[in-house]
């Protein structure tokens, strides 16, 4: 299938941790990146020894005695490092040696008062205690040497992606030609077309692995990136072998695929940064980097829909992201996506042609023709343990679709057939969906009155013509 969905591939997941496939055509003779080599000394981190101690006074500060090894642990760095920061902090009379074994990594250290001190300060400033971070340059290298640009897709990789689904096959190959463009997606259509879902899905045909950085360094401040709720990563079976060599402050994970709602505002596109804390998050399209950006429900955003597009501009044109932080430095980062926005208006009802043309492609996703919608009522009658008769699914097309001027949009079978499961483990039945049940259910889906004849009264639009009625 994918390169990113292979279970125990070594040799495709090793490919992908130093670059990916086509990382040789790209970088030729580059030395390995600084991820894929373990630091010896705190020099072979990038980091100041300053920001260490930091980081290594407050891990011991969450416990006042601390081992090697937790110390290790938590900031995701070698011994060799640690005890070199730890020798330090022991030099300065921070730190004390509680307890030393017979082994290099049994050795249990103590705050002294005045490390004790130090510690509760410098936590109070900024409360960031976990993987050390890398340097901007580092992680800017690997943005760039995982490029989405690297990407790209073949008819049989889009096929094996969405074999589940049932989707119109032009749409599909539509869909893999945008990708290798690497240029922005609109997708837009009616509400329960199934465009969001399909946008999600995306993330399936993005080949390769990324390493992600639990956080990174700019001007001594602290921004972290990785986030659990975004970042998948590798098994530990599955990349176990490359982790042998990796710079543990980085976490292989599989492409990001991240999705602003309706909830975005503009504010949220930058560095956000808690006073509290004394630290920075990475906004959403940060985070996303090597990934898929998904935009849902443009349109109906707080924001206003001008002001949010012009806030892609430039990263859709050059390629990059500026950032301020609370000091006034200001720092760039690779706007590195594949932006894929989602929308049930008209593309033209949403932006100006300087915008549209940014866009690589604009796809509609509408109502499905009669056959395909068949298959996923089927699929979706199987799902639920139930049974059906062709009778059945004519009735739900003829005299519930067609007489009220409904689309036959993926969403609905599901919908409809969960209501109908309810009523049949309500009333204890066999499980069959009847012409009866999917009735109650499309009243109260639609919050219909049934009229006299039984029948929801028919929308006062006009009626479905043929081709309407098998619109892909």
């Amino acid at each position: 299938m994918n390169e990113h969905h292979d279970t125990g591939n070594t040799p495709r997941l090793l490919e992908a941790v130093t670059g990916g496939r086509n990382a040789s055509a790209d970088h030729g003779s580059l030395p390995l990146p600084p991820w894929h080599v373990l630091p010896r000394t705190v020099a072979d981190t990038g980091l100041e020894i300053a920001q260490l101690l930091g980081l290594l006074m407050k891990a011991a500060y969450l416990h006042r005695t601390v081992t090697l090894a937790v110390l290790t642990d938590t900031l995701k760095l070698p011994a060799t490092v640690v005890n070199e920061v730890a020798a330090v902090a022991v030099r300065e009379r921070l730190l004390e040696i509680a307890h030393r074994g017979a082994s290099d990594l049994d050795v249990r250290f103590r705050l002294t008062d005045a490390g004790y001190t130090r510690a509760a300060e410098t936590s109070a400033r900024c409360s960031y205690t976990g993987a050390a971070p890398v340097t901007l340059d580092a992680y800017l290298d690997a943005v760039k040497r995982h490029s989405v640009s690297h990407a790209s897709v073949t008819k049989a990789d889009v096929t094996a992606a969405f074999h589940d689904l049932v989707i119109p096959v032009r749409l599909l190959d539509s869909i893999g030609m945008a990708l290798n463009t690497c240029r922005a997606l609109m997708i837009y259509g009616p509400a329960g077309s199934g465009k969001t879902y399909l946008a999600q899905r995306l993330g399936m045909l993005l080949p390769g692995a990324v390493p992600v950085p639990h956080a990174i360094t700019v001007a001594g401040e602290i921004v972290q990136v990785f986030d659990p709720l975004v970042h998948v990563p590798f098994d530990e079976s599955e990349a176990s072998l490359a982790r042998r060599s990796l710079d543990r402050r980085w976490v292989l994970c599989h492409r990001p695929v991240v999705l602003s709602g309706g909830e975005l505002t503009l504010s949220m596109l930058d560095l956000r940064y808690d006073r509290a804390a004394g630290f920075y998050q990475a906004p959403p399209h940060m985070k996303a980097n090597n990934g898929i950006y998904i935009i849902d429900d443009l349109g109906r955003q707080m924001v206003g829909v001008t002001d949010l597009l012009n806030r892609w501009i430039v990263p859709l044109d050059r390629g990059v992201d500026m950032f301020t932080m609370q000091t006034g430095v200001r720092f760039s980062v690779p706007f590195d996506v594949w932006p894929v926005f989602s929308t049930n208006l008209e593309p033209a009802a949403l932006a100006d042609d300087a915008f549209l043309r940014r866009l690589g492609s604009k796809l509609y996703v509408g109502a499905l023709s009669v056959d395909d919608y068949r298959e996923v009522y089927q699929r979706t009658v199987n799902d639920y343990g139930l049974t059906s008769t062709d009778a059945v699914f004519n009735f739900l097309v003829d005299s519930l679709h067609y007489a009220s001027d409904t689309p036959l949009l993926v969403c609905i079978p599901r919908d409809l057939l969960r209501l109908v499961a309810s009523g049949v483990r309500y009333h204890g039945g066999a499980p069959h969906v009847t012409e009866e049940g999917l009735l109650t259910a499309w009243q109260s889906y639609y919050g219909l009155r049934i009229s006299a004849e039984g029948m929801p009264p028919a929308s006062s639009g006009h009626r479905w013509s043929d081709d309407q009625r098998a619109v892909s």
